[in-house]
């Protein structure tokens, strides 16, 4: 029997590859999917791929009736919701704090704590027993380095929330988890390590692969399936955890 059978979910940062993996995953799993994110022709062909277990529907995270919206109209195409998945992010800049700029500290902070605060807080009101939400922080979010004091704030701040809402929520049978990757063969991670390497994309890749033990990126299949694992009931037992795939990179 397919793990999410007839399940509705909803995937903040569906236009990205995580995003996109995650809801290949879930609709393979006999789930129906929405997309939510920015950007409305990546949305819709993502949806289009995915076939007619798939909506999209464009929102602003940190708008919080942008975000209820969304939500609700996930519900009532579905008639119910019983995944979560908070994964809309953004990379900031590198910087020491001394000089970071702070509006890109608030807009980061915005972005992953906001936006994920408000879609789990107009979600939960769906959910029932054997219901998952999972936030997707970082490996940032379990270490930290120099340069992303607003990266790594944010990602930390996940955990909290997390740990908050799994408290609240267990005692109905809801589960809350973080999960943690590592560098991503992407666009997004990609950006990321030219900025802090001043390296083309090719050598800062390889200068990225000697901070990871097993040496090389994940990909964003590898990321989606630890997310089908927590939002099926093989995770059943499994709440206010911290589920790291990083290639061992937070050892």
């Amino acid at each position: 029997m397919k793990r999410l059978l007839d399940k509705g979910a909803i995937i903040t940062g569906g236009e990205g590859s995580i995003g996109m993996a995650t809801a290949r995953a879930f609709v393979a799993e006999g789930a129906r999917v929405c997309l939510t994110g920015l950007v409305a022709d990546s949305l819709r062909s993502g949806a289009a791929a995915l076939g007619p277990s798939a909506m999209w529907t464009v929102a602003d995270v940190t708008d919080s009736t942008q975000v209820k919206a969304a939500v609700a109209g996930a519900v009532a195409a579905f008639g119910r919701l019983d995944v979560v998945v908070s994964n809309a992010g953004i990379s900031g800049v590198i910087a020491p704090v001394v000089s970071y700029p702070e509006e890109v500290f608030d807009e980061v902070l915005a972005v992953h704590v906001r936006g994920s605060f408000l879609i789990c807080k107009h979600a939960l009101p769906y959910l029932t027993a054997g219901a998952s939400v999972i936030i997707t922080s970082s490996v940032v979010g379990l270490t930290s380095d120099a340069g992303i004091c607003a990266y790594a704030t944010a990602k930390h701040a996940l955990v909290g929330l997390m740990r908050t809402l799994a408290k609240e929520t267990a005692r109905h049978g809801i589960r809350v988890n973080t999960i943690h990757p590592g560098p991503v063969d992407n666009e997004f991670q990609h950006r990321i390590e030219v900025a802090a390497t001043g390296e083309p994309a090719d050598r800062a890749a390889e200068v990225f692969d000697g901070f990871i033990p097993m040496g090389r990126h994940a990909s964003p299949d590898e990321v989606a399936r630890a997310m089908l694992f927590l939002a099926s009931d093989e995770s059943s037992f499994i709440t206010g955890t911290t589920l790291a795939v990083d290639g061992g990179m937070s050892i």
